[in-house]
């Protein structure tokens, strides 16, 4: 009598080989015991080493989910249960395993950047690069000229907190208040100012609007600076742009060197007509104070002629030779009675000696 379990003996037309039952949950359960035996030597193991084993296991992970650092430049804020609970300094900490506490690291150190119009390579940060950097450096000016602007913004989270919870994606939102007050400082000015003197001004005023925008949305984001990169016209019209301002170069050119010349005459002039002037008066002061002089002297004279005329005139006869005689190189006294002088001459004697 053939078995049941074994199907029929004779296949039918359509099968080539006879179906097997399939086995008995007996027979499974005891297979899987004995393979079980033939991996751990002495047989399976007991209840007990499996649960060493599971309690080992759960205590490593529950270390390993519990550790975490804290960089010197971040700060970590703990949510529990997805709550904010705490703020942690830099350093190894401990937290609740298992994704009870969460620690979310935040740069607080760090001054971070926004690039606008330009992009550059291996930066971390999704907000940093551009997505359409050329939709964000089209703008208008205030005189209806298109002008180019690349910017970079630097920025610091001096608040991880509202950073975190108060506004959805800060970088995204701190991207559009940027390129919102980069148009708006853009469109007050004409384009000649936006591409020549006017720099600096754009970005002293783009940076207290930004700062007062991330102050009033509690964006947690401190703005260090607004810098300016590039400022180019459009390309069609670069090349007369750039003859504009090659001919506006040259204008400041010559007017600088024709203000150094100035400075440069103009001073001396000035100084040389000082000194003439100067020179003159003194010269008009002594000229007075001596006719003063000579005039006090002659009046003293001529009150001591009067008085004693025989005198006054030797002591003036006097004082004249006193001052005539040592500019004479050689003096030849000649008695009245003397007939001749030629005798007392030394006619040897140089010609710059004779008197």
């Amino acid at each position: 009598m053939a078995d049941n379990n074994n199907g029929p003996e004779n296949p039918g037309p359509w099968e080539t080989k006879p179906k097997r039952a399939p086995p008995e949950i007996e027979d499974i359960l005891r297979l899987g015991r004995e393979r079980l035996g033939g991996l751990v030597p002495g047989g399976p193991p007991p209840l007990i080493s499996i649960a060493v084993v599971g309690v080992i296991a759960f205590v490593a992970v529950s270390a390993w989910s519990s550790l975490y650092t804290v960089p010197s430049d971040s700060v970590a804020v703990i949510q529990r249960f997805g709550k904010y609970n705490a703020e942690v300094p830099p350093g190894l900490h401990l937290k609740l395993p298992f994704g009870i506490d969460v620690a979310t690291l935040v740069s607080v150190k760090r001054q971070l950047k926004q690039e606008f119009g330009f992009t550059t390579p291996g930066s971390g940060d999704p907000f940093q690069s551009p997505v359409d950097g050329r939709r964000e450096t089209e703008m208008v000016t205030g005189d209806l000229n298109a002008a180019l602007v690349e910017w970079v913004v630097q920025y610091r989270i001096s608040d991880p907190l509202k950073f975190l919870f108060e506004v959805r994606e800060p970088g995204a939102t701190l991207r559009y208040v940027s390129e919102s007050v980069m148009r708006e400082v853009v469109g007050d000015r004409t384009v000649d100012e936006v591409i020549t003197i006017g720099r600096q001004e754009i970005e002293s005023e783009a940076l207290l609007k930004m700062q007062a925008l991330t102050t009033r949305y509690a964006m947690g984001i401190s703005i260090d600076q607004v810098q300016l990169k590039n400022i180019n016209p459009p390309e069609p019209v670069q090349a007369s742009f750039n003859e504009v301002n090659q001919a506006q170069q040259e204008k400041e050119r010559l007017i600088n060197e024709a203000r150094r010349e100035y400075n440069k005459v103009i001073p001396l002039a000035e100084g040389e007509k000082d000194q003439r002037i100067r020179e003159a008066d003194g010269y008009r002061l002594k000229r007075i104070n001596e006719a003063e002089g000579d005039a006090a002297r002659f009046t003293a004279l001529l009150a001591k002629y009067v008085k004693a005329p025989e005198v006054t005139k030797r002591r003036i006869y006097i004082e004249t030779l006193q001052e005539v005689l040592p500019g004479i190189g050689s003096k030849i006294i000649v008695d009245g009675s003397t007939a001749s002088i030629l005798p007392l001459l030394n006619l040897d004697r140089q010609q710059g000696d004779q008197p």
